[in-house]
């Protein structure tokens, strides 16, 4: 079978199905250069923004994703462009910029912006940056990331990053990359970040707290924490088995796809963790020093692979992000000598048969982007086909996932491509009743 291969990090896409007013047509980003200055106690930001896009083809007029900023200038290579400011009724902000000649190829874009940075209202809650009490935080997915940068804001629109944030002395700043510089200068502190690997806009994160700094592993994979003095010693033991559950999944997944992983313990509590590319952020409540919500650490790690790595053509295939991550929890629980994946998957079987059959797991509509089905019926997907093609079928198939489409964008289609390759069967069935009908199937043989 000849397998399909998905569009390279950063190709061009068409308009995401599930929330149309975000991203744009057109071009492509290939690098992002940010300069930050925030003002803690103001909530100030002031942005300079570089972008290196490439163009499909020639174009007179181009627009950029990017929340109530006051935007005093804009450069298009280097000469000054028009612009102006539109909100859509579908949710979405732009900036729509008319260079001084039309652009084809590769072409810069700078926009400088300052304002006071808050949240974009959303059917899911209130997304991207926002205040803490001490600080600020940065939770995109998925429609965040122009609260805080003008960006192209389609998953699929992957980019490198370079990102330089100065704020006051006392604080500490984690941010999406790893850290090349730190310098200081009359009570302030600047800390520069680089992210080599192509990173989708709402992956891109910043954390501004005052944190102490837990270093779990030095390496091969540099493992730290930036956690609270308060929540320090309580962090340190749930957070201990951390190199060992990076070991677990590379042995499950593959090498790890990027080249460093934080791991940012706000001093607030937080409804969810938050996953960004090679961090996770978790708020206080998310802490207790027994280990309580450590299946939430292997869910967020598990992301750095399915979602991260391997990000989703569009919204619609969000399954694949959220059902093998929880997949990731029983796997770890199994490998762990607690509960198996068998005893988490008939449970969850169980109680996903008790809700309504209403939801299609390959399209679940944006209402249900989140719906806890989407992750459950997700992993137990997963499960059943385990149980369909066996352990050393099964988990070569995860592996050769990971490794063919390592820093690209996936696909359903391609997922059930490429399993029904493994497995040498025709597996159209199988993935028909678990992926596009709403009743949910029986587990199978391992689920029995």
């Amino acid at each position: 079978m000849a397998l399909g291969r998905t569009p390279p990090a950063g190709a061009a896409r068409s308009e995401d199905p599930y929330l149309p007013a975000h991203g744009n047509g057109g071009y492509r980003v290939e690098h992002y250069e940010l300069d930050l200055d925030y003002k803690v106690a103001a909530n100030r930001l002031t942005g300079r923004a570089v972008l290196t896009a490439v163009a499909d083809a020639p174009l007179s007029r181009f627009s950029l994703d990017l929340s109530s900023f006051r935007v005093p200038r804009v450069l298009v290579n280097g000469t000054a462009a028009k612009f102006t400011r539109t909100r859509s009724t579908r949710g979405g902000a732009k900036l729509h910029v008319t260079p001084a000649r039309p652009v084809e190829g590769r072409f810069t874009v700078e926009v400088r912006y300052t304002g006071n940075p808050a949240p974009i209202p959303s059917r899911w809650g209130d997304v991207g940056w926002d205040e803490l009490t001490d600080g600020a935080l940065v939770a995109s997915q998925p429609i965040g990331a122009p609260s805080w940068f003008p960006c192209n804001d389609h998953p699929s629109d992957k980019a490198t990053y370079r990102i330089a944030v100065t704020t006051a002395a006392p604080y500490t700043v984690a941010a999406t990359g790893v850290l090349s510089s730190r310098r200081r200068s009359a009570g302030t502190r600047t800390w520069v970040y680089e992210r080599q690997e192509p990173t989708a806009p709402y992956l891109v994160s910043v954390q501004i707290g005052r944190y102490d700094e837990v270093v779990l592993a030095p390496g091969p994979v540099p493992q730290v924490a930036f956690v609270p003095a308060r929540l320090r010693r309580a962090a340190a033991r749930d957070l201990a088995r951390h190199p060992a559950i990076m070991t677990a999944l590379e042995g499950l997944f593959g090498r790890y796809p990027f080249a460093n992983y934080q791991l940012v313990v706000t001093d607030d509590d937080l409804e969810d963790p938050i996953e960004a590319q090679g961090m996770s952020i978790f708020g206080a409540n998310h802490v207790d020093g027994r280990r309580t919500h450590e299946r939430l650490v292997v869910h967020e790690l598990a992301h750095q692979w399915f979602g991260n790595s391997l990000t989703i053509a569009d919204w619609s295939h969000i399954w694949l992000n959220e059902g093998f991550a929880t997949y990731a929890e029983w796997l770890w629980s199994e490998s762990s000598g607690e509960r198996t994946a068998t005893a988490h998957a008939r449970e969850w079987h169980a109680r996903v048969a008790a809700k309504p059959a209403d939801l299609v797991l390959a399209d679940p509509g944006p209402a249900r982007m989140f719906d806890e089905r989407v992750y459950k019926r997700g992993a137990l997907v997963l499960h059943a086909l385990r149980g369909r093609i066996g352990d050393e079928r099964f988990f070569a198939l995860l592996r050769d996932w990971t490794t063919r489409h390592r820093h690209a964008t996936v696909t359903t289609a391609g997922f059930v491509e490429l399993a029904g390759w493994h497995a040498g069967v025709d597996l159209s069935a199988f993935f028909t009743a678990w992926l596009h009908r709403p009743a949910l199937p029986a587990l199978g043989a391992r689920g029995r």
